[in-house]
């Protein structure tokens, strides 16, 4: 377990690490509140110092706008610098790049949770369902053995940590906003129901893809058997499949949070007794007529189990699905692919390496359904991958065995 210190006040204090996206607990740690200024912030952070906040919370939502501003306009020179000659690649992993180091900065703004995961700050919100809901409840993960109701806050455990846990603002600001998204739900037009994801799942805010597997044709005209649905995440299509009238739907995901969110999603529209979800690396046993995989359309290193959904490093996923696909096949079954080709134009993977690899695993192309992507940032001139975005493509290849 890691665990952050520092002193307050003169007394040596410590607290469990939190961090979903894996990044190490700070070395040094600065008590900071109303007082600091932005630019004091800003100049700590890039040091590499932890600010532990102890003042009012929307203060602290503020201070991070600052902070972000600062950084925003120290970088605007360096990044737009030479972009006219740089290739869609360099310009793509730049820019991930500085948000990286975006990041970094942002999540050096720290907050600490009371062992009943309350947030002890000035006009802050009750946090503690969106944490249960993110974590775990208090007396089931992130309280600490040793630690009791008659403890006091400063208390500490036999491994140096009290019963309290520090996380970055920005991951509580996650937390509070995936929670509401849970709660709300998402819209989905081809169930005419909501979807509610779970923290750390991808959220089916993107359409089209949903759309595509909604209105292709089955093959042969009839509803399949036996469908795999791999890499689940919600369970959005495995339902869509579900409703569409397929037998029996095996969902598989790797992160146990989306199994659980599959399974919840399934059973809240009356779907669990036609579907299974199954905690997986890809494939489940067996065959069927019909498997379907939306993998990560980006060849990148992800950063946080979130980001699984969207970068897949190496098009690893990918790949598995399409060398793996023919075995998995009933005989005259039909595997769905649906891809973005936003990678083809960042230069991070060719049509014909994707057209290559899919002869290579004794495949061939029946057909291919096209969309074009709704979301915001198709068409925000002011986004950085904005020019790749714009011809961007989301499209459901039909797969079957090449005879």
């Amino acid at each position: 377990m890691s665990v952050v210190r520092w002193s307050e006040d003169g007394t040596p204090r410590s607290a469990r690490w939190r961090s979903e996206n894996a990044t190490p607990p700070p070395a040094r740690v600065v008590v900071v509140d109303d007082r600091t200024t932005a630019k004091a912030a800003y100049r700590m952070a890039r040091s590499g110092a932890g600010l532990l906040w102890r003042g009012d919370f929307h203060n602290a939502r503020q201070l991070l706008r600052a902070v972000d501003r600062l950084h925003g306009r120290s970088r605007s020179a360096s990044v737009s610098k030479g972009t006219a000659d740089d290739g869609a690649a360099a310009l793509f992993h730049r820019h991930r790049a500085g948000r990286a180091e975006r990041a970094r900065l942002l999540g050096s703004l720290l907050v600490v949770l009371e062992p009943d995961h309350t947030l002890r700050l000035g006009r802050a919100p009750d946090v503690r369902a969106a944490i249960d809901h993110a974590y775990g409840t208090a007396d089931g993960d992130t309280a600490v053995a040793g630690v009791t109701d008659g403890d006091s806050a400063d208390s500490e455990s036999a491994d140096g940590a009290s019963g309290r846990t520090c996380l970055a603002l920005t991951e509580l600001v996650g937390v509070l906003s995936a929670y509401q998204w849970h709660e709300q739900g998402v819209e989905i037009a081809a169930l005419g129901a909501r979807i509610h994801p779970a923290y750390g799942v991808f959220s089916p805010v993107r359409g089209e893809y949903v759309d595509l597997v909604a209105q292709a044709p089955f093959a042969g005209g009839e509803a399949p058997a036996v469908v795999f649905d791999l890499g689940t995440g919600t369970g959005v299509l495995a339902a869509v499949l579900a409703r569409r009238g397929a037998g029996r739907v095996v969902a598989t995901d790797i992160n146990p949070r989306a199994v659980a969110c599959a399974r919840d999603n399934l059973h809240r529209l009356g779907l669990a007794d036609r579907t299974q979800v199954r905690e997986a690396d890809l494939w489940p046993s067996g065959r069927a007529d019909l498997i379907v995989c939306n993998p990560p359309w980006l060849p990148a290193r992800p950063t946080s189990a979130l980001e699984l959904g969207i970068y897949d490093a190496g098009s690893d996923v990918l790949h598995r699905f399409l060398d793996g696909l023919a075995d998995h096949l009933a005989p005259a079954g039909e595997g769905w692919l649906v891809l973005s080709d936003l990678a083809e134009h960042l230069c991070l993977r060719t049509r014909d390496e994707l057209l290559a690899r899919i002869a290579d695993a004794g495949l061939r192309v029946a057909g291919r359904h096209e969309t074009n992507p709704q979301h915001p940032r198709a068409n925000d001139a002011a986004d950085a991958l904005h020019e790749a975005r714009r011809r961007e493509v989301t499209s459901l290849w039909r797969l079957v065995r090449d005879s």
